[in-house]
C-alpha cells in the first residue's frame, strides 16, 4: 500500500496533456500581449516618439518611461524606442536611461494591474473590442478594438493557465521540480533569464510565475528567483535586437543590462541567503511576488544619479564608428552588385534589400522635415539633401539592375515581383522629391519671412506629420512581410490622411474668416505643407496595392467592403 504522505504518480498521458495545455496557454498569453502592443503602436506610435524626444527633467523622463511601458506592455519596447532615438542623437544618454529605467518600473506596475481580480470584465472587453474591430471603419477605432480584445485574451490565458495546473500540482511531478529549484536558486534564476529571452516578453513570464505561485504550484522563493531572472532576461532582449544598429543606439540597452544584471544578482543572493523581511512574509505569496518585483525596479531608479558614469564604459565598449574615407554614410552605399550574376531568387532578394534601403532613406528624410517648420536648421537641410542624392542614385542602380535581368529565366510570379519592386522604388523617389524640393523650401520660406503658424494650425500639421511618419514605418513592414492585414490598414490610412488634410484646410479657412493674423500671414505655407504631406503619403502607400490586388482585396481603386465582418468579400 502507498504510504499516507506519498504523492500520487501522474500517468504519462496526463503529463503530455499538461504540456500541451501549458504550451497553448503560454502562446495565447504571448499572442495577447503582442496584440495589445501592436494596436497601441499602430494607433499612437508617432505620438510616443514625440513624447520620448520632448525635453523634460529626469523625473519627467522617468514618468514618461513608466507610462509608455504600461501602455505598450513591454519595457523592452520602450528600450528599443529610446535606442533608436539615441542613435540619431535625438535624446541624450542620461535622459534615455531615465526613460528606460522608468519603463522597467512601469512594466512592474502593469503586472500589478493584470493580476487583479478583473475576470468579470472579460465578456465586456470581448464584446466591445470585437464590435470595434469588425464593425467600424476608422483605423483608430479598429486599433482600440484590437487593444480591448488583447487585454481580454491576456486575462483568459491566465485563467487557462491556472486551470492547466490543477490536475498536476498535487502530483509528484511539479513538486519534485519545485523542490529542486528551492535547493538550487541559481538554476531557477537562469531559467527565468532563458524564459524571458526566448519568449521575448518578461511581462508574460512574470505573469506565469505569479499565477503558479498564487495556486501553490511553486513556492514563493522559487518564484522570486524566476522573476529576478526574468528581469535580467528582459534587459538582454533589446541588447540582442539592437546588435545590428549603430554604436550610439546600442549603448543605452547595454547600460541597462549592466545595471539590471548587477542589481538582480545582488538581490538574488540576498533573498536566498538572508532572512526574509517580515512585511513580505505577512503577505500572501502572489502579492509578495508582485511587491518584490515592484520594489526591485524602484531600487533600480536609485542608480539614476550615477548613470552618467556608465556612459564612458559603454562608449569604450561601443566606440563611434569611423566615418569612411570618402565621408559617405554607410546607408548611402548600394547593396546591388551590377556586374555579378546570381540566381533569380538571390537577385530579387538583393533588389528588395535595395528598395528597403530607399525606404529607410525616405524615413530619415520625412522624420525631421516638420521640425524644420518650427526651427530651421541648415545642417539638417544638408543631411536631407544628401539623402535625396543617395535616393536618386539608388533608383538609377535599380533601373540598371532590373534592365540587366534575363527575364526569360524568371517565372511569371518573379517577373511580377520585380516590376512591383521597381514601381515602388519610383514611388519612393517621388516621395523623397516632395520632402527635398517642397517641404524644405516651404520651411525655408517661413524662416526667411519670419512667419509663424497659429497654435491650432501648428497642432494640425504636427498631427498630420506624426501619422504619416508612423505610416512610413508601416509601409516598410509591408514591404518586408507582404502582410495582407497591414497592407489593408495602410491603404485605409490613405483616406484617413486625406480627411485630416481636408479638415485642416477647412479649419484654416475658418481661422482666416475670424481674422487670425498668424493664419493670414502663413496661409499659403500652411495649405501647401498640408497638401504636400498628403501627396507624400500617397506615394508611400503604393506598396499596398499589388499585395491587395493579388489577394483579391482591391477592386479598381477601392478596398472591398467587408460583409458581415468578414475580411474577404465573396
Amino acid at each position: 500500500m502507498r504510504a499516507h504522505n506519498e504523492r500520487p504518480q501522474v500517468p504519462a498521458m496526463i503529463i503530455l496533456s499538461f504540456a500541451v495545455k501549458l504550451f497553448g496557454a503560454t502562446m495565447l498569453l504571448l499572442f495577447a500581449v503582442s496584440m495589445v502592443s501592436t494596436g497601441i503602436e499602430r494607433a499612437y506610435g508617432a505620438s510616443f516618439r514625440r513624447l520620448v524626444t520632448t525635453k523634460a527633467s529626469v523625473l519627467g523622463m522617468t514618468l514618461t518611461g513608466v507610462m509608455l511601458a504600461m501602455i505598450l506592455q513591454s519595457s523592452a519596447a520602450v528600450t528599443l524606442l529610446v535606442a533608436g532615438f539615441s542613435g540619431t542623437s535625438a535624446i541624450g544618454f542620461s535622459a534615455g536611461m531615465a526613460i528606460v529605467l522608468g519603463g522597467d518600473l512601469g512594466s512592474a506596475l502593469l503586472i500589478r494591474v493584470l493580476t487583479l481580480d478583473i475576470q468579470r470584465i472579460v465578456p465586456v472587453l470581448l464584446g466591445v473590442g470585437g464590435f470595434l474591430f469588425l464593425k467600424t471603419q476608422g483605423p483608430m477605432l479598429k486599433q482600440a478594438g484590437r487593444i480591448a480584445m488583447g487585454i481580454a485574451l491576456i486575462l483568459i490565458s491566465l485563467r487557462f493557465l491556472r486551470e492547466t495546473m490543477d490536475p498536476i500540482r498535487e502530483s509528484a511531478f511539479l513538486p519534485a521540480i519545485a523542490d529542486y529549484l528551492v535547493q538550487d536558486y541559481l538554476t531557477a534564476f537562469i531559467t527565468g533569464v532563458a524564459l524571458a529571452f526566448v519568449m521575448h516578453s518578461s511581462v508574460a513570464v512574470i505573469l506565469i510565475c505569479v499565477t503558479l505561485v498564487a495556486i501553490g504550484a511553486l513556492p514563493q522563493s522559487v518564484g522570486l528567483s524566476l522573476v529576478l531572472g526574468a528581469n535580467l532576461g528582459s534587459a538582454l532582449i533589446p541588447v540582442w535586437l539592437t546588435r545590428g544598429m549603430s554604436a550610439k543606439s546600442r549603448r543605452i540597452p547595454l547600460a541597462n543590462l549592466i545595471i539590471r544584471g548587477t542589481v538582480s544578482v545582488i538581490v538574488l543572493f540576498a533573498i536566498n541567503q538572508l532572512p526574509t523581511p517580515g512585511f513580505i512574509t505577512a503577505m500572501d505569496n502572489a502579492h509578495a511576488l508582485v511587491t518584490m518585483h515592484i520594489l526591485f525596479n524602484l531600487i533600480l531608479l536609485l542608480s539614476l544619479p550615477f548613470v552618467g558614469r556608465l556612459q564612458g564604459l559603454v562608449t569604450w565598449i561601443y566606440p563611434d564608428n569611423e566615418t569612411p574615407a570618402n565621408n559617405i554614410p554607410p546607408h548611402h552605399h548600394s547593396v546591388l552588385h551590377l556586374n555579378v550574376t546570381t540566381s533569380p531568387k538571390q537577385s530579387l532578394t538583393m533588389l528588395q534589400r535595395e528598395v528597403l534601403r530607399m525606404a529607410t532613406l525616405v524615413s530619415e528624410m520625412i522624420a525631421p522635415a516638420f521640425g524644420l517648420l518650427k526651427s530651421f536648421d541648415a545642417a539638417q537641410v544638408a543631411a536631407i539633401r544628401a539623402d535625396e542624392a543617395a535616393l536618386n542614385n539608388a533608383l538609377d542602380h535599380i533601373r540598371q539592375y532590373s534592365a540587366g535581368f534575363d527575364h526569360d529565366s524568371l517565372t511569371k510570379s518573379e517577373n511580377r515581383q520585380m516590376r512591383n519592386l521597381v514601381d515602388y522604388a519610383i514611388s519612393l523617389e517621388a516621395a523623397g522629391d516632395i520632402v527635398a524640393k517642397r517641404l524644405i523650401e516651404l520651411a525655408g520660406e517661413k524662416d526667411r519671412e519670419k512667419l509663424r503658424f497659429s497654435d491650432a494650425g501648428f497642432d494640425e500639421l504636427r498631427a498630420l506629420h506624426e501619422r504619416i511618419a508612423r505610416n512610413v514605418n508601416l509601409a516598410t513592414n509591408v514591404l518586408l512581410s507582404a502582410d495582407i492585414e497591414s497592407a489593408r490598414l495602410l491603404l485605409e490610412e490613405k483616406a484617413a490622411i486625406a480627411q485630416l488634410e481636408q479638415s485642416s484646410r477647412k479649419k484654416h479657412l475658418r481661422r482666416l474668416s475670424s481674422g487670425d493674423s498668424d493664419s493670414l500671414a502663413s496661409s499659403d505655407i500652411h495649405l501647401e505643407t498640408a497638401y504636400s504631406l498628403k501627396e507624400f503619403h500617397s506615394w508611400i502607400v503604393k506598396i499596398a496595392h499589388p499585395i491587395l490586388v493579388r489577394e483579391g482585396q482591391l477592386l479598381e481603386t477601392r478596398l472591398i467592403q467587408k460583409i458581415g465582418g468578414d475580411e474577404n468579400a465573396g
